[in-house]
Formats: C-alpha cells, structure tokens, sequence
C-alpha cells in the first residue's frame, strides 16, 4: 500500500486523516529527532578544549563534527535503497539502540585520529534513524498534516541537537570529555527502548516494497539526479546545513578567545539559543501549510542570513540573537524543503530520494566543519561569517531560479 492519504486513523475515517493522533506517534517521532541528534553536534563546545588537549589546529579538531556528518552522508542514499522494503519502526528502533556502541566506544579513545574513527562510525548508524524517520512521516500522515508533523519532527532534532551539545560540555567541564559520551550513550539506550514502546507499527511500508530488487531502487535514485526540483533541492539542503553548521562550530573559536574568553560550559550553553527553535519551527511549519513554500523558504534564509550577519557584532547579548535568529531560520528552512522533497519525488521512491537528500545535507555539514578552518587563517571570524553569508546569498538564487512554485494544501 503506497497511499500517502493514510494516516494512523481507521480507514474511511476523514476526520481523523488530517489529525495528529495518535499523540504518542507524535511524540516518538520527536524522540527520533532528538536520540540522532543529540550525538550528532556534541563535541561542538568541546572543539577548544580538543585543540589544547591533543595539541592540534581548529580545523582538526573539526573533524570530529565533520566524520559524523561524513558518515551520515555516505550512509544516507544506502539506506535509502534498502529501507523502501523494510518495515520503517524496525529499523528506526534498530538503528537508535545500535548507536550506543560506538558512542561508549568513543570514550575510550585515547587520540584524535581514534576519536575521529568512532564520531565517524557514529554517523553511519545515524540515517536508519533519521532517513527511515523522514520517510515514515511523509507516508504515515495526510498531506494537510504532514508540514506540520514535520516540523514537530524537526523541533525534536533541534531539542536534540541542544541536549547533546549541553550534556557534553557541561559534563566534560566537570568529570571530562570522555563521561559526555557514556551519559549519551545511556541516553541512546533509553531513547530507543521509548521508541519501540510508542512508534506504531507502520502502516504504508514494509511488505508492498518487498518485491522490488535492489537495482530497482538504485535505479529509482538515479532517475532522481535528473529530476531538476530535486536536484535544486539537494543542493539547497547542502547550503542551509553548511551555514548552520560553519557558523555553530568556529563561533566556539571566536568566543573562546579575548575578548570573551567563555568556558566550555559557558560555550554549551550558548547552544540554548537552539530552544527558540523549538516554537520557531512548528509555528513555521503551520506557516508553510498556508503559503507557498519558495516564498516560506526565501523568508527563512533570509532571517538566517540577518542572523548571521549579526554575529558581526561585538556586544556578546547581540551575538546570541544572531545566532537565534541564524538557527530559527535553518530550522524552518529544513523543514519546508523536506516538504518540498515529498512533493517533487515520486511515489514509492520517497525514501531513496530522501536519502539523497541528508546525503547533500550531511556533505555541507561536513564540508563545513573543514572549509571554515581555511578562511579563518585568512580573516579570522570575519572571514568565516562572509563565508556562511555567500552560501546562504547562493541558497536563495537557487530556490529562486530553481524551484517551481507549488501551492501548499492548508490545514482542514
């Protein structure tokens, strides 16, 4: 069964297709959210205690967010293949109380390079959760309601995204960096457990993809890269992700240093600027139910771009609402291309094509974490913001010249 007008409700049932129940779904979706993303950005507020601990540059002590974000982009469209056949909770469940392996291996490491390794294995179980997670919202609710558990979705990785940045730094402040991966680690576990308890069982996945062959799906991925909505859409996802995360991830260096000089766990908590986040993206999500999405995606890259441009400044309270405004606007953002991505790719390759998707999103993630480095030598934190500034000044070419224009279905 491949209809995307089914929803968790009895069949026949219209009032309850465009509902949002049952509400502890809602919820599991959310916890998604946040059990991937609280390890995927955890060691941003620890990159300068990195740098002074195993001696080395700013860029290299990036890699640890960017071999997250290098895993996710490669197991991305892998994941995307395989999961249109499988039941969809199986492997979100899965892939959660997978993750926990790698994470308490990760306190064990002893170097960077060895670090590095286990952040990266760490982003490689990260699409099962997060790819197969998109998927199942796109198929499991109406369209009139899917916008909207979206951006709940998306609130649940910005909580997590907070949390995990948070716990690291707090804890790796007081008992060291290594306890921030074994409380996430147990995290994870509980996290997972909650999941299976909560998530319903899928209802429009699973055995009506069983009979399609691998080279089928790998073909379906294919036939994407000449789908013109997708292809500007991949490259927008790439964008509003290396904005994010450039500017989220060498603030760290800029407020660390004089004149500032923050602490690491004064540093996690500059990450609660993400809670706005958490009423900014459904509040933007209902938006996008009643607009047009190239205009309601304009609109957030234009904020973002505003927020960027204000951590110009050199008042620390100013600093912090650009960066609010910055990750409120990549949020929103996210979510209305993620709408956009169920609209343009056909039906019943809607996973693979969201795999694709986090693939271009992870590689800017990852990108990202590096790139930056570079124009820091060349112009310090100055150089980084003109950076971040011209990709999102690209991001808006794109969808402009890019997207066709696509009429949202208003809420009922």
């Amino acid at each position: 069964m491949n209809s995307l007008d089914t929803t968790f409700a009895p069949e026949g049932d219209s009032a309850q297709a465009d509902s949002l129940r049952p509400f502890a779904g809602v919820v599991a979706v959310a916890l998604c959210g946040v059990c991937a993303f609280a390890d995927l950005y955890c060691t941003q507020p620890l990159l300068p205690m990195f740098v002074r601990l195993f001696h080395v540059s700013k860029a290299a002590a990036g890699l640890t967010v960017s071999a997250s974000t290098l895993g996710v982009a490669i197991a991305a469209p892998i994941i995307g293949t395989y999961a249109e056949r499988y039941n969809r909770k199986r492997i979100i469940v899965a892939s959660i109380l997978a993750l926990v392996l790698p994470t308490l291996l990760a306190a064990t490491s002893r170097s960077l390079p060895e670090l590095v390794f286990w952040r990266f294995l760490q982003g490689v179980l990260m699409p099962g959760i997060f790819t197969t997670a998109i998927a199942y919202v796109t198929e499991e609710w109406s369209e009139a309601t899917v916008a909207i558990v979206m951006a709940i979705y998306i609130s649940g990785t910005v909580l997590g995204g907070f949390l995990g940045r948070l716990v690291a730094g707090l804890i790796a402040d007081r008992h060291g960096w290594q306890w921030a991966f074994v409380v996430l680690a147990a995290a994870n576990l509980i996290g997972g457990l909650l999941v299976a308890a909560w998530l319903p069982h899928a209802k429009n996945s699973g055995h009506a993809h069983a009979a399609h062959t691998s080279e089928t799906h790998l073909l379906r991925m294919l036939r994407h890269l000449q789908n013109v909505d997708l292809l500007v859409t991949f490259g927008v996802g790439f964008n509003i992700l290396f904005a994010l995360v450039s500017i989220f991830t060498y603030i760290t260096f800029h407020l660390a240093a004089r004149p500032y000089g923050l602490s690491t766990s004064a540093l996690s908590l500059l990450f609660s600027v993400y809670l706005v986040g958490l009423v900014a993206t459904p509040v933007g999500g209902i938006i996008l139910t009643r607009v047009d999405l190239r205009k309601g995606i304009q609109g957030a890259i234009v904020l973002s771009l505003a927020g960027i441009l204000l951590t110009l400044a050199s008042p620390l309270w100013v600093i912090i609402a650009g960066l609010t405004l910055c990750s409120s606007g990549v949020f929103i953002a996210q979510a209305a291309a993620i709408s956009y991505l169920r609209r343009a790719a056909p039906a019943g390759a809607r996973v693979s094509a969201a795999g694709l998707y986090l693939s271009c999103y992870y590689i800017g993630g990852t990108v990202a974490g590096i790139i930056p480095g570079y124009a820091w030598r060349m112009g310090g934190w100055t150089a980084c913001v003109a950076l971040a500034a011209a990709v999102q000044v690209l991001t808006l070419t794109l969808i402009l010249f890019g997207w066709r224009q696509r009429t949202a279905v208003p809420v009922s």
